[in-house]
């Protein structure tokens, strides 16, 4: 079954070029290493051999999964997206109903997640419990260590 994933332009962008890196650069470096690990002799003792080999197989997982994400990425045109609930790639201000802390961040993909830049998954806890919330509402959402309670202060594009 596939799993569809929306993204921004860049953000697909990104991707594929971490692919195009992993086949056109990376392949073919640890294929030369087996090659010249596997010109030193015996196999069965060859602790070269065997850690490129082991590479190649986390290498080759890699590229596959990230060509199934890929695959089933699709671009958001985000003038079309309802600006008056929370979405994915909706800019949301939030206060913390707890500390009174204001944040402000951006719905995005999991491969897109960086907490630090302000972008977080839709698949977090908190991402799951925004969706849909309109502002003035208060998302009450289950954490690891409690419950939170956020306003929404702010969406936009």
């Amino acid at each position: 079954m596939s799993n569809v994933s929306y993204y921004t332009e860049e953000g697909l962008k990104k991707l594929k070029d971490e692919l195009a890196q992993l086949e056109q650069v990376e392949r073919p470096r640890v294929s030369q290493e087996i090659a010249d690990a596997r010109d030193k002799g015996d196999l069965s003792e060859n602790a070269e051999y065997h850690a490129a080999k082991e590479e190649q197989s986390l290498l080759e997982t890699k590229i596959a999964k990230l060509k199934n994400v890929v695959a089933n990425a699709r671009i958001i045109d985000e003038s079309q997206l309802d600006t008056s609930k929370i979405l994915i790639h909706s800019i949301v201000k939030l206060k913390n109903m707890t500390n009174g802390m204001d944040f402000t961040y951006t719905l995005v993909a999991d491969s897109e997640s960086d907490v630090r830049n302000g972008k977080l998954s839709v698949n977090s806890p908190i991402g799951k419990g925004l969706l849909g919330k309109k502002v003035g509402e208060i998302a009450e959402i289950q954490v690891p260590n409690g419950i939170m309670k956020f306003e929404i202060l702010e969406i936009s594009r």
